[in-house]
């Protein structure tokens, strides 16, 4: 199975969860399982050529320009967090079926969790750092849905702006990290990055560059100081939670640090900022989650703990210290996902998850008291569970570490954090299911049916098999892992006994402190409340209160709402900046003499200054004002052609028609007279503005013209290409639809965006009371006479065909003379437009079928389909194709993928305008309404008092 298969699987199958619970929850569940179990499937049959330290790859260059390429590989590092991904995934997916209730929109949570998957399958398959970066923000997003799935739920709304901020936060930062790594590289291919360990760590952008990084991968895993958003996120259902501190989120950053640990680590800057960090989270997160009640969030700061752990192991830049992360990523994943699925069963049958009020479960709930137990003595690192095995390796390691100088300061506190770790794993044992039976339990508890207890039995299995049989189980994956994070062949032998060594001793010494911590429990407890210490959640809402007080006020004070301000501050900011590049730069002699002026450009030249400075004159008078703008329109097009633009001059007078009629239409509904709000001085103020800017232009202008540039300009490359390349005559239609086609895509995306929120807006006016205004008010009926001449009638429909057979003819031979898709769709546009303007908007609307949102879509799927074609042909999106045919009896014409594209630019636009018009003339009528509308006034009355009435 294709690597970009598997990649997009979970994204595909989102679509099905969403469509299938209206089939029940079994259809939904077994849907989401069976993509994920498809996935799983072509990763395992990869599994063989990896373990064999193969590497498989899937490349497809994207934007190769940009260095953005859609690469995948597949290594032992990907192999094992994929597998970790799907597989504890399709665990929770069986596990969420039975926990969430009836009334938990279970569709929905499928969806989310199968994008939230992709986005993580996406990271550690990704074999260009850019598009790491996409997935890594995706992951973000995916979990902010999940962490606040409940919706009615407080804390979980805040506990998903927190990750979403924490997270996203350090992922802006990462990008500049990223960008840097890049840059120093002279390639975005991960492939290429961990090649170039001596050219990355030679750099002086090198600490940069890793600072950036980390707190990228930092915040993302939670470490100190943004350990505070994890715990947070438990508000989120026991799945969501099981799954984000096992197998996704939380390990996205460990990920990132190993998978960039051959090009990154190995300095004391590594040592200092990765294994220090992760210490300090280790040992924090391990004594917080001692003195919680909340079954969640013990779990939550254990994984806080052990997450420090792993990360202080990275650091440490040896390759053991990084076998023996690896190989804590994969016990950490079994043991700390059944137990979260484990406090959600206790949840769910005692109806609490505070230990305050739990105790003596063994009674009531044996099986999930197995379950507990085998995993809980894994995180504490007790034998023979597979916890012990990486705990032992990670105090071994720490053994060989020195900090500063001192050799003793962090297996001291390995031993410290390890003790806690005991501590809080041996309470969860004995302060929920041990002790006498209680009476006072919220609900009386019992073991529940098999889809709760079933799924985190898998991974308590592995849990034992692991531990007892590590070389059979373990060893293959942990290698290749480890072989992809070191670039090198590692020794790995795990085993429950080594002898006597010290780490042995390490760990004895906090099994025994850890038990007699818990013993001592509710003295600590005591000092512990009495302990000053700053709450890190207080902090993070202090900040982020600050920072948006600060935003509100600097906001307030720069956005009034007032126009004229804003591009005051524009013009003059950019006028500054202009002058400091003037003043700084050199600016040759002339080198091109001025043509001489003929009396038609002059002409041109008064008419144009004399429409816009009557504008500014007489700007109050709004349809006066239309009528000058349409003045200065219409010559700005006559100067298009005058200057061999006629592309241009087309474009602009068709713009010109169509943006005339809808603000007319728009100012339909608006005061006559716009009202003088700025005083003498604020007009005096903004006229020497706008002189000076226009000075400068004209001098920048002028200075451009009569120079000559020192570099080539591009459109010689586009003149050599446009019909080799292209294989059209009109550079300027090749440009659009072929070299610059993407733009022109987004373009018309953007175009169609705005015609619906044209349509929202209007929309939400329709129901307010100032439709009722807009019914009510007099239109200047002395003015406007007749609402349908019937010559205007008549002239129309006869213009329709004539008009639509032109925009066929402007779209046809646009690819070789002046035309094109655009103008042929405003041509079209304003060929419709005339028939609502002359028989009225309900006629028009009437005898039209298709809905102007769907011609707009239909647009952007045909640009996008003609684009992805190419792929087809293993070229980059929207490269276009063209060849001749010549048929029997008709002369040899050309075929160009660009007529299809050019065809979507046509519907966008088309659609676009139209339901713009649409939008704007529902302001007065309405089916059901008003029976009338500016457009539909009948024409028999003609007298000046007729208004219009809604019914």
């Amino acid at each position: 199975m294709s690597l970009f298969l598997i990649a997009a699987l979970p994204f595909l199958g989102a679509v099905f969860p969403a469509l299938l619970i209206r089939a029940g929850r079994n259809a939904a569940a077994a849907s989401t399982g069976a993509v994920t179990l498809l996935a799983l499937i072509g990763l395992v049959l990869h599994a063989p050529a990896v373990l064999r330290g193969e590497t498989v790859s899937a490349r497809l260059d994207w934007l190769p320009d940009l260095g953005l390429n859609a690469n995948f590989h597949l290594d032992g590092l990907g192999l094992l967090f994929a597998g970790l991904i799907l597989g504890i995934g399709l665990l929770i997916i069986a596990y969420a079926r039975f926990y969430l209730s009836r009334e938990d929109p279970m569709g929905q949570f499928y969806s989310y969790l199968l994008l939230f998957q992709g986005a993580m399958v996406g990271i550690v398959l990704s074999d260009n750092i850019l598009l790491l970066l996409v997935f890594w923000e995706l992951t973000s997003l995916s979990s902010f849905l999940l962490i606040g799935y409940w919706k009615h739920l407080p804390e979980g709304r805040q506990g998903a702006r927190m990750a979403l901020a924490v997270t996203g936060s350090g992922g802006l930062a990462m990008i500049g990290g990223m960008l840097i790594l890049g840059h120093i590289v002279g390639s975005y291919d991960l492939s290429v990055i961990l090649q170039n360990k001596d050219l990355i760590q030679a750099s002086p952008l090198y600490a940069p560059a890793l600072i950036l990084i980390l707190i990228g991968a930092f915040t993302k895993s939670a470490q100190f100081p943004f350990h505070f958003w994890l715990p947070h996120a438990m508000a989120a259902p026991t799945p969501v939670s099981a799954y984000l501190h096992s197998a996704t989120m939380v390990k996205a950053g460990l990920f990132l640090m190993a998978r960039m640990w051959p090009v990154l680590s190995g300095t004391e800057l590594w040592f200092y900022l990765v294994a220090t960090t992760g210490l300090v989270t280790m040992v924090l997160g391990a004594v917080i989650a001692l003195f919680k009640d909340d079954l969640k969030a013990l779990l939550a700061f254990s994984t806080v703990s052990h997450l420090g752990l792993i990360t202080m192991l990275l650091g440490f830049g040896t390759k053991a210290a990084a076998v023996a992360a690896v190989f804590h990523i994969v016990n950490h994943a079994t043991f700390k996902a059944a137990l979260f699925m484990n406090a959600g069963i206790v949840d769910h049958a005692a109806h609490t998850r505070d230990i305050k009020q739990l105790g003596g479960l063994r009674h009531l709930m044996p099986l999930t008291f197995t379950l507990a137990g085998v995993a809980a003595l894994s995180m504490a690192g007790i034998p023979p569970f597979n916890g012990f095995l990486s705990k032992e390796m990670m105090l071994e390691e720490a053994t060989h570490a020195i900090w500063a100088g001192t050799p003793w300061l962090v297996p001291a506190l390995a031993v410290f954090g390890a003790l806690f770790s005991v501590a809080y794993s041996l309470r969860y044992i004995a302060h929920v299911f041990l002790g006498p039976r209680r009476h006072d339990y919220p609900t009386l508890p019992h073991d529940p049916g098999a889809g709760l207890w079933l799924p985190p039995a898998v991974l308590v299995v592995l849990v034992v098999l692991i531990g007892l049989f590590p070389n059979v189980i373990a060893t293959p994956i942990v290698t290749a892992a480890a072989n992809a994070v070191t670039g090198a062949d590692v020794y790995f032998h795990p085993a429950l006994w080594h002898g006597l060594t010290p780490a042995l001793y390490m760990s004895v010494a906090a099994v025994l402190g850890g038990a007699l911590l818990l013993g001592g429990h509710r003295a600590a407890l005591g000092i512990w409340n009495n302990l000053p210490r700053p709450e890190a959640k207080a902090i993070f809402d202090a900040i982020v209160g600050a920072a948006t007080g600060t935003s509100r006020r600097f906001s307030d004070r720069l956005h009034n709402g007032s126009l004229a301000r804003y591009s005051a501050i524009f013009l003059v900011f950019t006028l500054a900046i202009a002058y400091y590049a003037f003043a700084s730069g050199t600016l040759g002699p002339e080198t091109r003499a001025p043509l001489p002026v003929t009396a038609m450009p002059v002409l041109g030249w008064i008419c144009l200054v004399g429409s816009t400075l009557s504008v500014v004159a007489f700007h109050r008078n709004r349809l006066l004002a239309l009528v000058l703008i349409g003045v200065t329109g219409l010559i700005v097009s006559m100067t298009f052609n005058y200057l061999s633009a006629p592309d241009l001059a087309l474009t602009q007078i068709s713009v010109e028609v169509v943006t005339i009629i809808l603000l007319l239409l728009a100012l339909n509904f608006m005061p006559q007279q716009t009202p003088r709000e700025s005083s003498p001085g604020r007009r005096s103020r903004d006229v020497a503005i706008s002189v000076v800017a226009g000075l400068g232009v004209g001098g920048l202008i002028y200075a451009l013209m009569t120079r000559d540039f020192v570099l080539p300009s591009i459109s010689e490359y586009h003149l050599a290409n446009s019909y080799k390349g292209g294989g059209g005559n009109n550079v300027v239609n090749v440009i659009l639809v072929d070299f610059r086609g993407f733009d022109t895509f987004g373009e018309i995306i953007v175009l169609g965006i705005a015609a619906i929120i044209i349509f929202a807006i209007t929309e939400a006016v329709l129901g307010s009371r100032v439709r009722a205004r807009l019914l009510n008010r007099k239109p200047w009926s002395p003015l406007a006479g007749d609402s349908h001449p019937l010559m205007m009638v008549v002239a129309t429909r006869v213009m329709m065909p004539i008009a639509l057979m032109v925009a066929a003819y402007i779209f046809f031979r646009g690819h070789n003379m002046p035309g094109g898709g655009f103008i042929a769709g405003l041509i079209a546009a304003i060929a419709v437009v005339m028939q609502y303007m002359a028989s009225g908007f309900s006629w028009a609307t009437d005898r039209q079928r298709l809905p102007y949102h769907g011609i707009i879509g239909t647009g952007v799927l045909v640009a996008a389909v003609t684009g992805m074609g190419a792929w087809f042909n293993g070229l980059p999106f929207l490269t276009s194709a063209f060849g001749y045919v010549h048929p029997p009896y008709l002369e040899k014409f050309e075929l160009a993928t660009a007529a299809l594209f050019d065809l979507g630019v046509f519907l966008a636009v088309l659609g676009a305008v139209l339901l713009a018009l649409q939008s704007l003339a529902r302001y007065a009528w309405q089916p059901g309404i008003a029976s009338e509308h500016p457009m539909d006034i009948n024409p028999e009355r003609d007298d000046a008092t007729q208004t219009i009435e809604g019914h």
